[in-house]
């Protein structure tokens, strides 16, 4: 029997959305646990961002069965964003304001009084490592930081959940790093992360579970490291040729490994043992111009599921 406190914070029954003619999500079901960092991974066109938006409470559902906390979007949106933060894809920083006034009117939108919102953006500034940039002004601070002021002002109102919508997009490494420490500090107070991504790295660092979407529709659901593990094999060989030639080289690594892909710049041997596949490479005489053994990753799961076919 499930208790209210186990039940999950989200609960998505064949949860459908549709713009017209168009049906951009077409009955899927996931469920979301208090405490856990959840993905969604998929290619643009994928449905991610219109499931985002039913879960914000900001787009209404068009079909299937959906709630959070317990509580009914249609009827409860307002008490739902309340216990929200949201960090969309694009800041949305207000330019003509300080870094610390951006997030005291945001806590206003939440009737949180002056003086709590002044104190908390002073706590929330120094989580994020911006304390000393109170007072600066948005334009000059770098794509980092405003993405750090943007994940402070998303906590204003002390959220049990947090929805990121592809948080570390067009930052730097360094940067990158940056946010995903706060945002496993955050999952370690006990904050529920919703978010999608498209760095098949970032959601191996800080997801617990994940879903694969492709055209509307779940493909693979699963811990990473387990999606791994049931849709590769442990290891990928990558062949490089001589340019234009990888087509050429079919008959010469049929055979080896689980499977093999022929792209345009290599080939790639998907086996359990990559070195003995390089071995085999060489006993029949094939000699690429470089080879490189490396373990499966999120990325070939994704891919493979996908397609590598660009989506518009």
């Amino acid at each position: 029997m499930t208790t209210a406190s186990d039940a999950p914070l989200i609960l998505a029954r064949q949860l459908r959305k549709s713009f017209d003619d168009f049906e951009a999500v077409k009955g899927i079901d996931f469920e979301v646990r208090k405490g856990e960092s959840f993905g969604f991974l998929g290619p643009n066109g994928a449905g991610k961002s219109s499931t985002m938006r039913m879960i914000g409470a900001v787009s209404p559902i068009s079909g299937g069965e959906l709630s959070l906390f317990g509580l009914d979007p249609e009827v409860d949106g307002k008490q739902i964003r309340a216990r929200l933060g949201v960090v969309p894809q694009d800041n949305q920083l207000d330019e003509l304001l300080s870094v610390q006034d951006n997030l005291i009117i945001y806590g206003r939108y939440f009737d949180i009084p002056y003086k709590i919102a002044r104190e908390r953006s002073l706590e929330l500034l120094d989580f994020v490592q911006l304390k000393d940039r109170a007072r600066s002004k948005i334009e000059p601070l770098s794509g980092g930081m405003k993405r750090r002021v943007t994940i402070a002002r998303s906590l204003i109102n002390n959220p049990e959940m947090l929805l990121l919508d592809e948080p570390t997009t067009g930052l730097d490494p360094q940067a990158r790093h940056v946010l995903w420490d706060r945002l496993y500090r955050l999952k370690q107070d006990g904050v529920t992360l919703v978010l999608t991504t498209h760095y098949m790295d970032e959601a191996e660092q800080l997801c617990d579970r994940l879903v694969i979407m492709d055209q509307g529709t779940i493909v693979a659901e699963g811990a990473p490291a387990d999606l791994i593990r049931t849709h590769s094999p442990r290891e990928v060989l990558e062949l490089r040729y001589p340019a234009g030639t990888n087509a050429d080289r079919t008959q010469e690594v049929d055979g080896i490994g689980a499977r093999q892909e022929i792209l345009p710049d290599r080939i790639l041997i998907y086996a359990d043992d990559g070195e003995a596949a390089l071995s085999e490479v060489h006993r029949r005489g094939s000699q690429p111009e470089s080879a490189l053994v490396r373990r499966s990753s999120l990325e070939d799961v994704f891919l493979r599921l996908t397609g590598r076919t660009l989506v518009d």
